[in-house]
């Protein structure tokens, strides 16, 4: 006979209790016990409890392997009969033997129904440290249970797979929302509907009647940052700042030679360079930058309220004045075709037709921001990562431990975009420039160039050629962040990989790599996505690339859509009109008729309202409330972490401070774990 003491955590979240009877079977090197009821007089497992029960095996089982818990409905009927919660949500069991100290056993998961649930001690295992046989079965049940139940799919041909699931109301518990998350996020939506509605403005298909008119938009929802885009976006300083500080600033590269395809002169850019210099030299002292949208040309088109759409695949050419001077806009062109029907657009034109072509430049930021940077980067690519740790790493595993708080709620809001965002007859079909066609033709052509060095910051900084840029915000706090995220997974790797060999070794792991490799990136080996990981030093960069895009690359590109597109114009989502062939032309009813239409304009504000909204239950960078790791040095790890972020959100916050516009999208507090919204 031996008696356990058993010590049960109970999660506190709304429904997270359960009136389910909870029993337990210790399996040991010497056996297993029979399923031990945990039972008290009165209601057990209520949410946010911790509570004790005692047990006592008929036989000793040897030293504990693992726990089964098994979740069976009462004998009486439960309080509130078929209304009754019968999910469960368990954060810990804790094992108090005999002899020795207590075991914890993770867990931070829900048991929905009647079922059982396997539990591994805490103690972090890859697949080359489980000895027993036990273990090493226990792992391979929990994958092949994990992939059947998570499997992949083909969404569109030539994106990257995703999960098999066609609405979130099919979804797993252990990857939907919370019920506070999900009620937040349909209240913020249904009130934002509700406002533009009862102001007639989501029902008129017509133009804007004025620039002035558009401010209605600040009467329902408004931020600092929204109201200085209104008051500054026709200043070219201000135009060209949003390449760096923007929602996509991951697309200006420095100019070392001016493309064949955009014959700028000195002539045409004199009045900005001003005297002494030319374009020659100033390409030699590396002071132009360019922005290229030729990804954009040729593209497929909508028809939003039974109008075609239009669309451009612009060149920018921009100049950084001496020391730190601003960055300034030199020549546009709407085309990658030069001629006389794509003149270079210039500072010193007329100012609407200049404004009417830094408007076409940006409608082109947000085709490619939403489609690209966005869409495919910031959620398709990380739904593969989460996707594949599901089915190819245990829960015992220390990548799976590391990683399992950066996919929180990723599944989730990937799913409901497929049902809301991105299919047909909703808000990309109804209100954009390219629609769910341009979108798809986008993402096929963007997959066949993209490369895993984009998705690494500092080599992607390095390539475009951005070091020493100033006032670049998003590279000086992305790649602090990195550092620190970096730093964390180097000492995180070198707990549980003594060796390149361990790396090698760890089958699931490889499994992982491999499968992210062909379901996201196609098996494409021109991606230089690696497909098997052999040092420690390739598992640092890679892992640190995933929790990087997970969490703050999205934040960065995510959490300031609203404050850019409240103020339309600044960055509309569609153009009604074709681009100018000629100069001389644009007038302020022409500029005004080019922009889209009242309905598409509000359909897309509300929907950027809630993309840009984490609707509560927030975990903020580097806070792991879930207790996965329970040995001492990665839990030293973690505190180190969390103090490197806050030192590095105390530098943003007193930068900030000195100015008029302060970049918050990447201070540490701000950006979520994951990408749940």
């Amino acid at each position: 006979m031996a008696e356990f003491r058993v010590r049960v955590s109970t999660g506190g979240a709304c429904g997270a209790g359960t009136w389910d009877k909870v029993s337990v079977t210790i399996v040991g090197t010497r056996g297993e016990s029979p399923a031990l009821p945990l039972d008290h007089f009165g209601k057990e497992f209520t949410a946010g409890a911790e509570e004790d029960f005692e047990v006592t095996l008929p036989q000793d089982v040897g030293p504990v392997l693992l726990l089964r818990v098994h979740k069976a409905p009462p004998a009486l009927p439960r309080p509130l009969g078929p209304l009754a919660p019968d999910a469960w949500f368990c954060r810990w069991f804790q094992l108090a033997p005999p002899r020795g100290a207590p075991l914890r056993f993770p867990c931070y998961q829900w048991l929905e129904g009647a079922g059982s649930l396997v539990l591994r001690e805490g103690a972090a295992k890859v697949s080359w440290a489980d000895h027993h046989p036990v273990l090493q079965q226990q792992r391979q049940e929990e994958l092949q249970a994990r992939q059947e139940m998570y499997q992949w799919k083909t969404y569109i041909p030539g994106w990257p797979h995703c999960l098999d699931e066609v609405t979130v109301k099919d979804l797993d518990l252990n990857i939907k929302y919370s019920t506070a998350k999900n009620t937040n996020f349909y209240l913020q939506g249904l009130s934002a509907f509700t406002e533009l509605k009862i102001k007639g403005l989501l029902d008129r298909k017509g133009l804007w009647r004025s620039l002035k008119e558009m401010r209605r938009i600040f009467n329902f929802r408004t931020t600092p940052a929204a109201e200085y885009v209104s008051e500054h976006w026709q200043e070219d300083a201000f135009f060209a700042s949003q390449f760096l500080n923007g929602l996509n600033p991951v697309l200006i590269h420095r100019c070392r030679y001016l493309p064949k395809n955009f014959p700028v002169t000195d002539a045409m850019v004199a009045p900005v360079l001003g005297p002494g210099t030319s374009l020659q030299a100033e390409l030699e002292r590396g002071s132009l930058f360019l922005v290229d949208h030729g990804i954009l040309s040729g593209i497929k088109t909508n028809v939003v309220n039974g109008r075609p759409q239009f669309s451009a695949a612009p060149m920018t050419l921009l100049y950084q004045r001496p020391g730190c001077g601003s960055l300034l806009p030199l020549a546009i062109q709407l085309s990658q075709t030069p001629g006389p029907n794509s003149p270079i657009f210039l500072p010193s034109d007329d100012k609407w037709d200049w404004l009417l072509a830094k408007t076409w430049v940006r409608n082109a930021e947000f085709s490619f921001h939403e489609a690209l940077t966005h869409l495919l980067h910031s959620h398709l690519l990380p739904e593969v990562f989460s996707l594949a740790m599901l089915r190819q790493l245990p829960h015992c595993h220390p990548l799976f431990k590391l990683l399992v708080p950066h996919t929180r709620y990723t599944l989730h809001i990937n799913t409901l975009a497929r049902e809301l965002l991105i299919s047909p007859g909703q808000v990309v079909d109804r209100s954009t420039g390219l629609g769910i066609g341009g979108f798809s033709e986008l993402i096929q052509r963007n997959m066949e160039q993209l490369n895993y060095s984009v998705l690494c910051l500092p080599e992607d900084i390095r390539t475009r050629g951005v070091e020493d840029i100033p006032g670049y915000y998003y590279r000086d706090d992305g790649m602090q962040i990195w550092g620190a995220v970096e730093r964390f997974v180097s000492e995180m790797i070198g707990i549980y990989y003594p060796s390149d060999v361990s790396v090698r070794d760890d089958r699931e792991l490889q499994a992982w790599v491999r499968e992210i490799f062909s379901e996201g990136f196609l098996s494409r080996e021109s991606s230089g996505m690696p497909s098997s990981l052999e040092t420690r030093e390739a598992l640092v960069q890679y892992v640190t690339m995933v929790i990087f895009t997970c969490s703050a690359k999205h934040s960065a590109v995510s959490a300031g859509q609203f404050d850019s597109c409240a103020w339309m114009p600044n960055l509309p989502p569609t153009m009604q009109l074709p681009p100018p062939t000629s100069k001389g032309q644009a007038r302020p009813e022409g500029f005004i008729a080019t922009l889209p239409p009242v309905n598409a304009t509000c359909d897309v504000v509300i929907a950027l309202w809630l993309l840009s909204k984490e609707p509560g239950d927030r975990r903020p960078l580097g806070t792991y409330p879930d207790e996965h790791f329970t040995e001492e040095a990665p839990r030293r790890s973690i505190a180190a972490f969390q103090s490197r972020l806050a030192q590095i959100s105390r530098g943003i916050r007193e930068r900030n401070q000195g100015l008029v516009l302060p970049y918050t999208y990447l201070d540490p507090p701000l950006i979520e774990n994951s990408i749940s919204i």
